[in-house]
């Protein structure tokens, strides 16, 4: 017999973890979650895109919380990439003239940022627990129905509840307990090796950019965390293991080396060698994906899902959204809305939608024997982009540019985001025409931005003005977003989604 009963088990308190739980507790549902850390604890994956930000923290109610925590703010990214041998640069505005209050995301210190995210559920009402870890899943036949964990007094305890959560990331022990297995990409079988520096320059133009410089042997990131303060991670191919043998903190030099920006940004720098950031760590980065991301009483968010390679900083993006989507079938459910296969059956489609966006777009920016331009004909070519997509791109940065306005209504809200996005639209298509030697062109300006963000778009709106009851379903006979933003509805036009029904990785 199960010690307690909720009607959710989370597993795992990062951002997936403390996403769903929120969400699903700011429903009243009964929601118990199960971290075997204490935070603060340290993480990798430091930087943050707008919808995370704007949308999804909007919606949690942390959002000012988090504009309050001291972040370095992040207005787009800088690469050294391809043939082109100077640096070019995006940004989240495509026009300094058209830059609103939201068209920025941060560069956080995980630590910092999962501990936000952690607090506000037990704020909403989640019943967090920390230092508990699970060991299995309990099951009825062939659903989930619990999970047995340890206490932090070393007691053996069983939960029951009605769907049970997995956010544990990418070492999760449970996400096969349903019948998933986790397939690895035969492309991205990276390896990173990373520390931190203290007294690191920053670009002069764009101080809080990422900057990320290919080199013979793979990629760097550059993120600042402060005024002193930078993450330096390396990404290798597995087949170059060797190359970090031994000392760790070695090998990371010796890679500086080979990367002459890289090496100047930290000329005048000092590792840091003490305290939590005083460890250079490695990780395999191997892209995965599950045959499965739900079932049988059973979900998993974020790394304990899908990876994608990090050079677009999507991790966080794809951990909150998932969880986003996640609560919205469980609430729907639990609710009795929406019966459960087609509420999961959204879930997943959109999840798996986002991960292959970036996932088809990285294989073709992983080739480095083209500049820029190429990067942004390839990805027209494997999204199959159309002036619908880049409008959906325009959207996005058209309602971060609102965020200031007095939302009187969500009618008038939508006019201004849609006359913003005209204006912003001819403001690209002249950005278009610029010769390929401006470094500061924005990669953003690509048609297939414009789709993977398209739900990032979705997101934010709704963080800002509420669901839309005109809302487009994103596949044929697909649901779409509640006024809240935390359950499903049937549309009320049903029709051809803007998915089109394509199949992806």
């Amino acid at each position: 017999m199960a010690d307690e009963e909720f009607d959710v088990v989370v597993i795992g308190g990062g951002p997936g973890g403390s996403t769903t739980a929120s969400f699903v507790a700011m429903q009243g549902h009964r929601v118990l979650l199960l971290e075997k850390e204490v935070f603060p604890r340290y993480q990798i994956g430091e930087s943050l895109l707008p919808a995370t930000v704007h949308g999804v923290c909007r919606l949690l109610g942390v959002d000012q919380e988090v504009e309050e925590a001291g972040f370095i703010r992040k207005l787009g990214g800088t690469f050294r990439w391809g043939t082109d041998p100077q640096p070019w640069s995006f940004f989240f505005s495509v026009s300094p003239h058209m830059a609103g209050p939201t068209s920025y995301a941060f560069q956080v210190e995980r630590m910092k940022f999962d501990h936000i995210l952690l607090k506000n559920a037990a704020r909403v009402g989640v019943d967090v627990r920390e230092g508990c870890a699970v060991s299995n899943v309990v099951k009825e036949g062939e659903r989930v129905v619990g999970v047995g964990y340890t206490d932090p007094q070393g007691r053996r305890r069983d939960v029951r509840a009605t769907y049970v959560v997995d956010a544990s990331g990418n070492k999760s022990r449970t996400s096969s307990a349903f019948g998933s297995q986790r397939v690895y990409s035969d492309f991205f079988r990276n390896i990173a090796v990373f520390g931190y520096f203290n007294g690191g320059k920053r670009l002069p133009a764009s101080p809080g950019n990422i900057f990320c410089e290919a080199f013979e042997d793979g990629w760097f990131w550059y993120i600042p965390l402060s005024d002193t303060l930078t993450s330096v991670g390396v990404v290798i191919n597995h087949e170059w293991a060797d190359r970090i043998q031994g000392d760790q903190a070695q090998s990371l030099l010796r890679l500086i080396d080979k990367a002459p920006r890289i090496r100047d940004l930290l000329a005048d720098a000092t590792r840091v060698t003490e305290g939590v950031y005083g460890q250079v760590r490695v990780r395999k980065d191997y892209s995965y994906l599950n045959t499965q991301f739900w079932g049988n009483g059973m979900v998993l968010v974020g790394d304990a899902a899908c990876f994608v390679d990090p050079v677009f900083s999507s991790g966080v993006h794809l951990a909150t959204y998932g969880g986003l989507l996640a609560a919205r079938s469980i609430n729907t459910v639990l609710s009795g809305g929406i019966d459960e296969r087609r509420s999961f059956e959204e879930f997943e489609s959109r999840y798996r939608r986002e991960y292959g966006l970036f996932y088809e777009f990285l294989m073709s920016f992983y080739n480095l024997h083209v500049d820029e331009r190429s990067y942004y004909w390839q990805a027209k070519q494997v999204t199959q982009a159309t002036d619908t997509e880049l409008a959906a791109f325009v959207e996005l940065v058209g309602g971060v540019a609102s965020l200031d306005m007095a939302f009187d209504s969500r009618q008038s809200t939508r006019s201004r985001i849609t006359g913003t996005a005209r204006e912003l639209e001819k403001l690209v298509k002249a950005n278009q025409s610029q010769s390929a030697e401006d470094e500061n062109l924005p990669l953003f300006q690509s048609p297939f931005m414009g789709e993977v963000m398209q739900q990032q778009a979705q997101v934010q709106a709704t963080a800002l003005i509420g669901g839309d009851e005109d809302e487009k379903p994103v596949f044929p006979d697909g649901l779409v977003a509640s006024v809240d933003g935390l359950h499903w509805a049937r549309p009320s036009s049903p029709g051809t989604g803007r998915g089109g029904g394509r199949t992806r990785r």
